[in-house]
Order: structure tokens, then sequence, then C-alpha cells
């Protein structure tokens, strides 16, 4: 059976707001600045939503703009964001890239996928949550969450997080770009976990084959 897309999109979109929301929505909907949401991606890598808030408020009480960051040492950065995973090399990064905003873009976080790509510490993931939370830009962010339901869905069938990304390109709406990694990830961490998913709590089990398997077992 093929999964119609926009049923899932209008079935979750109705459900996963009853759901804490991911931190780099949750920073959006406090501060819309491009930079804010550039500087808590990097330190929301491989670190509990919980951590990455509390790292960025910190840091952001310190320096708030390329020009100010700049001025902090790498420790005092270190200092603010632990314990987030790998924060010396965070620090570092977040220096270097804020370097690279003044001297390569007058201050101002690129707009574009490319030269955002060109940013240290910056991959896909990233640079497409800049590009759609901080510039409202239709780019589609995959993270484990996304790649792992769309995949679990059998929306797509893929093995790089990358190859998600161009597959649900094809399949999706670009009105729904944006919010399908809000959702999805809103979904991942509350219901559809990577280890003993919640099926029985889930809106999509009547058209999952592993809520589906859950059910008659």
């Amino acid at each position: 059976m093929t999964i119609d897309i926009e049923e899932v999109i209008s079935l979750l979109k109705r459900e996963y707001k009853k759901y804490k929301q991911p931190i780099v929505s949750r920073i959006k909907e406090i501060s819309k600045d491009p930079y804010k949401i550039l500087i808590s991606t990097i330190i929301s890598l491989r670190t509990k939503d919980a951590v990455t808030e509390t790292a960025s408020i910190k840091l952001f009480g310190l320096a708030s703009t390329p020009s100010e960051m700049i001025k902090l040492k790498a420790k005092q950065i270190e200092k603010a964001i632990y314990p987030a995973g790998f924060y010396r090399n965070k620090a570092l990064s977040i220096i270097e890239v804020s370097k690279k905003i003044i001297e390569k873009h007058r201050g101002r976080v690129p707009d574009n996928l490319e030269e955002l790509l060109q940013l240290k510490g910056v991959g896909r993931k990233t640079a497409n949550l800049v590009l759609s939370l901080g510039y409202n830009i239709p780019a589609i962010c995959v993270d484990t969450h996304v790649h792992r339901i769309s995949n679990r869905l059998k929306v797509v069938r893929t093995k790089t997080p990358e190859e998600t990304e161009y597959a649900l390109m094809k399949i999706l709406k670009k009105k729904d770009w944006i919010i399908y990694n809000d959702i999805l990830v809103t979904w991942g961490q509350n219901i559809c976990r990577p280890v003993n998913p919640k099926c029985v709590n889930c809106v999509l089990n009547d058209i999952c084959k592993l809520g589906k398997d859950k059910k008659n077992h």
C-alpha cells in the first residue's frame, strides 16, 4: 500500500501541537533572527533539547550578534553552552562562523544554501533550518526523526538523510516543506520513537504498517 503523504501531514498537523515543539522552533517563536537560529542549531547537534535551550539562552545573554560573539573568548562560550555535546569544538565553530559572517557577508547570515554550507560546522540540516525558520524560504530539513519516520511509513525508501531530502522534494508540495520537519521531529520525539514507538497513541497507526502490526498482536 502506498502511503498518502498529504494524509500524513493533515493528520499530524491536527495533533503535533499537543506536544512540546523542537527547541529550534521554540527559539523561532521567541526570535526570528536567522543568526540565533543558526547558532542554536549548531549547539543542538548531538545534544538534548533541554540542554540546547538552556545553553542558547545563556549564550545569547552574553552575545546575540556576530560582532558581539567574536568579542567573547572561546572559554566563555564553552562555559555558556556546557554540557552541550562537543561544546569545545562548537565554541570554536561559533566564533569562526561569526567571523566569516562579518568578513564575507557584512554581518548578515546568508540566505542561500550554497553560502550557508561554506560556513564551518554547517551541514544541510542546519542550512535548511536557517532558510526555513530564519528566512521562511521553502526548504526540507531532514534530521534523524524525519529520515526514520519517512522510511518507517514507506513514504520514501532511502539510506541517508540527504537521499531522503531529495526524495521528499519530489513528493511534498512546496507549501509543506517547512512544516514537515517541525511535525515529524515533534512526532519522533514523543510518539514515533526509534525504540518502543507508542503506536497505540499514534494517529497514523491505521495507515502505518508498523502500527497495524502492533494492533494485530
